[in-house]
């Protein structure tokens, strides 16, 4: 086993979506998957007040759960089960990451999202803000598409904001590991203002977007090769829906340049492309700690 995957697990429709891909992911990488079950801690404010008999039914009822949820995963995938106590879902997800130095964190849909969609609530949004590991939004559906299919395709949004480095050196990571093929994405001719000279900025966005894919392609280690695509749209929304999508794929993004370093925070590019992603989406931190030491 390579690696190790957390995925935060509610007994919910999203959960068992959130699973599923977790699940594909560690077997297309060998990587141990780790489900996690975050419990209330006792300074956290809920509705029902502190209780011994209740933390205890509380936990035994996550246990049923977790163990409901690993019953569904693979037999070829090694899994474990977490419940933790924690003031936050993703504060206890974060610590299970710190501790097992995961590879990734993964989470569902919020409630309310349309299927193949995303939908970001306080667990996701919180994350977002803090983790120091590649955060993956799994939208509403994912547990539909079979084990079998693995990972298809990984389409990286390329950019040239800081971060794109670390966001091609875990594409690279992925790739080798999965084998799956890699796309190359621009969105830079997108998104104009009615006042602009439209025509003249698309042919600098698209000269700029090809030197951006031309850079990105150099960046790819030796052997591995990548299509690469200028998304063209009146909008990000409008670019990434008429992008074509496989049963499988993945989406790597960097995470915005007002970040802190190593923390995640998704930019208002992302935020307009989950609108219409079908997928998953890896957000990556715009810089990765090196082993022993600072990034």
């Amino acid at each position: 086993m390579t690696g190790r995957i957390v995925v935060g697990y509610t007994a919910t429709k999203t959960g068992r979506d959130a699973v599923a891909f977790a699940a594909r992911l560690a077997a297309a990488t060998d990587a141990v998957l780790d489900v996690a079950v975050i419990l209330p801690s006792d300074g956290r404010s809920v509705i029902t007040p502190p209780d011994a008999s209740y933390d205890r039914y509380l936990r035994e009822q996550a246990q049923k759960w977790i163990a409901a949820a690993i019953d569904r995963i693979p037999a070829d995938v090694v899994a474990h089960a977490h419940v933790r106590p924690s003031e936050s879902f993703a504060e206890g997800l974060i610590e299970i990451a710190d501790a097992l130095r995961a590879d990734y964190i993964v989470v569902g849909a919020a409630d309310g999202a349309s299927r193949g969609r995303h939908r970001l609530g306080a667990t996701t949004t919180e994350l977002l803000h803090s983790s120091d590991v590649p955060v993956v939004l799994v939208p509403r559906g994912a547990r539909k598409i079979a084990s079998e299919v693995g990972i298809s395709r990984l389409t990286v949004a390329v950019g040239t904001r800081p971060g794109a480095d670390a966001l091609m050196s875990d594409a690279e990571a992925l790739a080798a590991s999965t084998g799956a093929p890699v796309r190359l994405l621009s969105l830079l001719p997108v998104d104009l203002p009615p006042s602009a000279d439209t025509a003249a900025i698309r042919i600098a966005g698209s000269t700029e977007a090809a030197e951006v894919l031309a850079a990105a392609r150099t960046q790819l280690p030796e052997g591995m090769t990548a299509e690469v695509v200028a998304a063209e749209g009146e909008s990000i929304e409008d670019a990434v829906s008429q992008l074509e999508w496989l049963p499988g794929e993945v989406l790597l993004a960097g995470s915005s340049r007002l970040a802190q370093p190593r923390r995640l925070f998704l930019g208002s590019t992302a935020a307009k492309m989950l609108h219409e992603v079908p997928v998953p989406v890896i957000v990556v931190p715009r810089t990765r700690q090196q082993e022993g030491g600072e990034a």
